[in-house]
């Protein structure tokens, strides 16, 4: 007899944790660049479709199947054909596994952001939730050797987090760092998302649908114990989400001098990791002290991952589910009312829980290491400097989307990217002539139209050849050509007016010729929509704050070498 309670709960918790889909996508196009927002919303769209169909071929016999070859996998299950029914019925349990299955997958898509060619990444997608996810699945939840053991992850701080935080490691650092995350001395670069309020509503999206994750693990409704443990689930879910946040802004607050928006909201996440695995086992103090401590640890990793180990991590993915997911299964061995150190029951609980946490991290960093090692020097992973460059919308998708719209200049220096920059760049650090083309005082305004996505390419070459003020202005037009073709639901888009900017240099000591040369060379490719330079005389210009007029109104006082420039 099924409960229908029950199969409720187990459908509930379903929809919950399909729900964490949008909220990591959501997360994830905050965090980064317009330009790649819809290549993100397509990876992780695919991470769902493409887990939910090979979960069903193959992964969730792998998973939940009789132990076979000693615990260490489950008997192959294909299209699911067995009975895993319980107080409900299979295929609520399936779908509500299925759902866990997309989570671990979709992970990985922050860590390899802007960069990933997407046919790479729906390989991967496929291949961990078909593989690499169920095997060490079924180790911890399935009746393989470490549940055997005792070890215990409830909700999935390493079943599920940790395995997508390790996996986004080895695709970080398989891939390399973004174009200019850091500069020729190694330091980091910040390169700022587009839109923190997208986060903010993917953090909060993901608490909410944490009460599914964490409290639907239950996987029941009925009964006094069931129900008390699923009030202590709850509660301790939240207290351990709130501390961490709060840890993460005091940290950065004293550390930097202000609290940062974006590592409180990754300290949010990493106390709702962190508590996962012992959410049904820990008091509320301990769901305290968890959320504490994760919320302080996530803030020191994305800053020791980002600066020190130099792997470029956008979203701050590997920290969050993957320090934090480890970092929460070892305290279960601490903080386990019932099992854990500080409640007088000994060390055996903790080194249960780090040998469970080593082997898991083993089998995903070697299993990965090989899979996307195949897949680079096979089909690709990355993609060419001038795509990422342009964008992953334009380049992987063709799409000119409205967030076109909402893309920032893109000024991320771009040494040594592109044949075409290191052209702009070597004629733009010739000598520049003590006797300037526009001697006599002569002022000339050049305006140059071109695409966003060109600004960062293009400002490096102004300011090789010396200029050192512009203006930039968000317009929208068109040439001869009315625009780029582009398709949008298989349907032409006319794109009459494309956003642009305008740049206007007022050119005064600096050979205007320079300006012209250096600007056509950062632009070119030969084809329409290269942009277009309009050259015309100044009569004056006068400075506000001194009243100088002229050449000298564009100059400026080096103190430290006191001379004009």
């Amino acid at each position: 007899m099924y409960s229908s309670v029950d199969t409720i709960w187990v459908l509930l918790g379903a929809a919950l944790v399909f729900f964490m889909q949008p909220g990591f996508m959501v997360l994830e196009v905050g965090l980064t660049r317009a330009k790649n927002a819809g290549n993100i919303i397509m990876k992780n769209t695919m991470d769902f479709c493409l887990g939910t169909l090979v979960y069903w071929i193959v992964g969730f016999g792998i998973m939940f199947g009789a132990n076979a070859l000693s615990g260490l996998v489950g008997s192959p299950d294909f299209f699911i054909t067995g009975d895993y029914s319980g107080t409900y019925p299979s295929w609520a349990y399936v779908m509500f596994q299925t759902a866990f299955c997309g989570t671990a997958a979709t992970i990985v898509s922050g860590a390899m952001a802007e960069r990933t060619k997407f046919s790479a990444y729906c390989v991967y997608s496929m291949i961990i939730s078909a593989f690499i996810y169920p095997v060490s699945g079924h180790w911890i939840w399935g009746g393989g050797w470490l549940s055997e053991l005792g070890f215990h992850d409830f909700a999935g701080s390493t079943a599920v987090h940790m395995v997508g935080g390790v996996a986004a490691l080895i695709g970080a650092m398989t891939l390399g760092p973004r174009i200019g995350k850091y500069d020729k001395n190694g330091k980091a670069r910040a390169i700022p998302g587009h839109n923190l309020t997208f986060s903010a509503l993917g953090v909060f999206i993901l608490w909410f649908a944490w009460f599914g994750f964490n409290g639907c693990s239950t996987v029941s409704a009925t009964g006094d114990d069931t129900l008390i443990s699923m009030g202590s689930i709850f509660i301790n879910t939240n207290m351990a989400a709130a501390v961490g946040g709060l840890s993460a802004m005091m940290y950065t607050w004293f550390r930097y001098g202000k609290p940062d928006v974006s590592m409180t909201l990754n300290g949010i996440l990493a106390g709702l990791v962190g508590v996962t695995a012992g959410c049904d086992a820990v008091s509320l103090t301990g769901a305290f002290f968890i959320g504490l401590i994760c919320g302080i640890v996530v803030a020191v990793a994305v800053t020791f991952i980002d600066s020190k180990l130099k792997i470029d991590d956008p979203v701050g993915a590997v920290s969050v589910h993957g320090v934090c997911g480890a970092l929460g299964t070892l305290l279960v061995g601490l903080f386990s009312t019932s099992e854990g150190l500080f409640y007088g029951h000994g060390i055996h609980a903790f080194l249960i829980q780090l040998l469970g946490v080593v082997c898991v991290i083993a089998w995903v960093a070697v299993t990965m290491t090989i899979v996307f090692q195949i897949i680079k020097h096979t089909m690709g992973l990355r993609v060419s400097a001038e795509e990422e460059i342009m964008g992953l919308d334009i380049t992987e998708h063709d799409l000119h989307s409205a967030y076109e719209g909402m893309t920032t200049y893109d000024d991320t220096p771009v040494e040594n990217v592109s044949e075409k920059t290191i052209k702009a760049i070597k004629l733009a650090k010739k000598e520049i002539e003590s006797e300037s083309s526009t001697a006599g005082g002569k002022m000339t305004n050049v305006s140059i139209i071109a695409n966003k996505k060109n600004f960062g390419p293009l400002k490096k070459a102004l300011e090789a050849v010396d200029i050192q003020g512009m203006t930039i202005t968000d317009v929208v037009g068109c040439g001869v050509q009315k625009g780029g073709r582009a398709y949008y639901r298989g349907a032409e888009v006319e794109s009459t007016l494309l956003p642009k900017i305008k740049i206007d240099i007022v050119v005064g000591k600096v050979p205007v010729q320079d300006v012209v040369d250096a600007a056509r060379q950062a632009l070119y490719t030969g084809g329409a929509g290269d942009g277009k330079i309009f050259i015309t005389d100044v009569e004056n210009v006068v400075r506000v704050s001194t009243g100088e007029q002229g050449i000298d109104a564009l100059q400026y006082v080096d103190h430290s070498e006191g001379e004009k420039k």
